[in-house]
């Protein structure tokens, strides 16, 4: 079944929005320790990895992710 074009332009702009949290991880890097920023930079990857398999899946979904990795 093909999905409505602008359910897929949702999942997009989630998964944009996601990838804008990185900045946010990486950045912890200043005040943290490096064991605490590698753990981060791995659940960003793991999330990062939920944003597509929810945008090949559940595209209205995607938007989520960004609020979850605000909420780590």
């Amino acid at each position: 079944m093909k999905r409505p074009w602008w359910q897929l332009a949702v999942g997009w702009i989630g998964l944009l929005l996601h990838l804008g949290t990185l900045i946010f991880y990486a950045a912890s890097g200043l005040v943290a320790p490096g064991w605490a920023v590698v753990t981060l930079l791995v659940v960003w990857a793991v999330l990062l990895g939920v944003a597509i398999w929810l945008l090949r899946t559940r595209p209205l979904w995607v938007p989520v992710v960004p609020i979850v990795a605000w909420i780590i």
